[in-house]
C-alpha cells in the first residue's frame, strides 16, 4: 500500500462505465421487469453500491475509503444497457477503483439476473470516465 498519510485530504470524485451486450430481445425483458429473478435495475444498483464500499477487500492494495455517495446510472442502448457509477468522498486517496468495481459488479448482477435469457451477452469497455480531486488533479477521458 502506498503512504497517503501526509497528503492533503481533499473532495474527490470518479465516474465510471460500461455496457453489457445483449440481444434486442432480452433488453426488452429486462426493461419490461418480466425476469423471473426480479427487479434487475434495483438489485443491481445495490450491488454496484455494496461493490464499491467493499473495494478494499477485494483489490488487496487499496485503501478503505469511508466513501460518502455512490450513484449508479443503468440506461437501455441499443446493444444493450449501460451503467455509469459516480463515486464521491473527501480523503487522502481518489476513488477510481470504487467506481469501476461498483460498475463491474452491476453490470455482473444484471449478467446474472438475465443468463437464463441470454448466456452469450458480453460485458464490455469497464472504463474510468473522469476523476477530480488529489494531487494528480482532473483528469476527463477524451472522446
Amino acid at each position: 500500500m502506498i503512504d497517503v498519510g501526509d497528503k492533503d485530504d481533499t473532495n474527490r470524485e470518479a465516474r465510471a462505465s460500461g455496457t453489457l451486450e445483449m440481444s434486442g430481445e432480452t433488453r426488452e425483458k429486462v426493461l419490461s421487469g418480466e425476469l423471473v429473478k426480479g427487479n434487475v435495475f434495483a438489485v443491481a444498483r445495490t450491488a454496484g453500491i455494496m461493490a464499491a464500499k467493499k473495494t478494499s477487500e477485494l483489490l488487496p492494495l487499496c485503501h478503505p475509503l469511508p466513501i460518502t455517495n455512490v450513484d449508479i446510472d443503468i440506461e437501455p442502448v441499443e446493444s444493450g444497457l449501460t451503467a455509469e457509477v459516480t463515486v464521491n468522498y473527501r480523503g487522502k486517496t481518489g476513488v477510481e477503483m470504487e467506481a469501476l468495481t461498483g460498475c463491474s459488479v452491476a453490470l455482473l448482477t444484471i449478467y446474472d439476473m438475465a443468463k437464463s435469457e441470454e448466456k452469450g451477452m458480453k460485458i464490455k469497455d469497464i472504463k474510468l470516465l473522469e476523476k477530480s480531486g488529489g494531487q494528480s488533479g482532473d483528469w476527463k477521458r477524451s472522446k
